[in-house]
């Protein structure tokens, strides 16, 4: 059965992968394509999409798209889910629904020199349907978005949306800068004054630095690990 016709806001395109849309968008990038494409699949069992970004600025700045379209999915979902779920971001680009993980964020560019302006920068998430296994109770930190009371959210019109509400904060990064979107995704992210576990290091997740670099506090002193540590490499 066909998909239905997927709406994208100005400046935005799609184009459906045959296979992986984080792979689809990569390839495309590195071809020279324009920034706006996203490329989507939309399954059965799960979806998936990847943004291109032609970043003007260096890349340990363009990371920040990451943390962006992050926010603009929990803004889309949120908006379509019922009111109970709740959904949350780690730092590292997973989705939270309702305190399991469910699907994540990724993320790759032309190059790896945080001081360098990159061609080109793909953010993408892929995002569980229904559980992979019916008995989920031996994985009860992972969880899919049907089995979490969003039976009900279409997966074109989740696309659509996300699309709409990233394109709405990259405007607004523009604009405005990155305090409204660091405001935002500080009430979003998970286990901010927890302890947490990143590059071999342990301590107090303090929160994020004007570059979303995470700020991760010892016994001794604080860490600050960029989020460009994240970064995929290309194979």
């Amino acid at each position: 059965m066909s998909q239905p016709a997927v709406t994208f806001p100005p400046l935005m395109w799609g184009e459906e992968a045959p296979d992986s849309a984080f792979d689809h968008a990569v390839m495309r990038a590195t071809l020279g394509c324009d920034a706006g494409l996203i490329a989507y699949k939309l399954g059965a069992a799960e979806m998936e999409a990847a943004l291109v970004f032609a970043p003007e600025v260096s890349l340990s700045k363009a990371m920040t798209m990451l943390p962006l379209c992050g926010v603009g999915f929990q803004n889309a979902l949120g908006a379509l889910a019922p009111p109970e779920v709740a959904v949350h971001l780690d730092w590292w680009g997973g989705i939270r629904v309702n305190g399991a993980r469910c699907g994540g964020f990724r993320a790759m560019a032309s190059g790896t020199d945080r001081d360098a302006v990159p061609d080109w920068l793909v953010i993408g998430f892929t995002l569980p349907l229904i559980p992979a296994s019916e008995d989920m109770g031996h994985t009860p930190d992972e969880t899919a978005l049907f089995a979490e009371g969003c039976a009900e959210v279409d997966p074109p019109t989740l696309l659509e949306a996300w699309a709409r509400h990233t394109l709405n904060w990259l405007n607004r990064w523009e604009d405005e800068g990155s305090a409204p979107l660091h405001s935002e995704w500080r009430g979003l992210a998970h286990r901010i004054g927890e302890d947490a576990e990143n590059q071999s290091l342990k301590g107090t997740f303090l929160g994020v630095d004007e570059d979303f670099g995470m700020l991760l506090r010892d016994d001794t002193t604080t860490h600050l690990i960029p989020l460009t540590k994240v970064l995929e490499a290309q194979t």
